[in-house]
């Protein structure tokens, strides 16, 4: 479970990477920072195996507010899971408490540190963007392109720290935009590959894909309770 948990989060993790611009990525981006400097934000996301590709599905409940906390609601097959954010630090709801990774014993805490490697939707597209090997513009305020083998690889490379194994192999994905009123509505993002991970460097064949959309711009209120707040002190 904890494999396919490390495996979910990466869908919402990025690092940089070097990559050719263009003016349809450029118009991603802008739509991306303009929603970031909204006053706050919330968002569904929906990740889901494709095929016979291995895993759970996994959903997202999340609002965030420019400078202030964000919240996050995770479902990952029948299990749930409950976080907190605010800069740089996070906390977890963990058997009806809530705690900081220096509050928990050495594996979740590890799973609580990553996170703080997710990127709200906001900088996830803006990153996404920069990593297509070329976007085309289509209907309805769609951008659309692949993602270059390097990129779907450090995507990869997020949820497996530590593996023993070679990066993943036979590597490629897509990626694709909705922009609307010049903000970024909504996206997706398919990653496929053969993935080793864990300590034994177990390998498995992955095919995901993960879709966001955007909602209440400027309308979410983050809600937190007292208990939270304090962790994040």
């Amino acid at each position: 479970m904890k494999r396919i948990l490390w495996f979910s989060l990466a869908a919402l993790c990025a690092a940089s990477l070097p990559a050719a611009d263009s003016a349809a990525a450029a118009k991603v981006k802008s739509a991306a920072a303009k929603l970031a400097e909204k006053a706050s934000y919330s968002w569904t996301l929906q990740n889901k195996p494709e095929g016979d590709s291995q895993g759970f599905q996994m959903s997202t409940e999340g609002k965030t507010e420019k400078g202030g906390f964000t919240h996050l609601k995770m479902i990952f097959g029948e299990n749930e899971s409950e976080a907190a954010l605010k800069g740089t630090k996070v906390a977890v709801l963990r058997e009806g408490e809530w705690k900081t990774p220096e509050e928990m014993e050495e594996r979740p805490a590890r799973m609580a540190k990553r996170v703080l490697d997710m990127k709200a939707p906001a900088a996830e597209a803006e990153f996404l963007a920069g990593k297509a090997k070329e976007l085309k513009a289509g209907e309805g305020g769609l951008y659309s392109g692949d993602l270059s083998e390097e990129a779907v690889k450090e995507i990869f490379g997020r949820f497996r720290r530590g593996a023993s194994g070679p990066e993943a192999k036979n590597a490629k994905g897509w990626v694709k935009f909705w922009i609307k009123d010049g903000l970024l509505a909504k996206y997706q993002l398919n990653t496929q590959g053969t993935v080793a991970f864990g300590q034994d460097g177990q390998e498995m064949e992955v095919n995901r894909t993960t879709t966001v959309e955007i909602k209440d711009v400027d309308a979410t209120k983050v809600t937190l309770p007292e208990a939270a707040r304090k962790k994040l002190q």
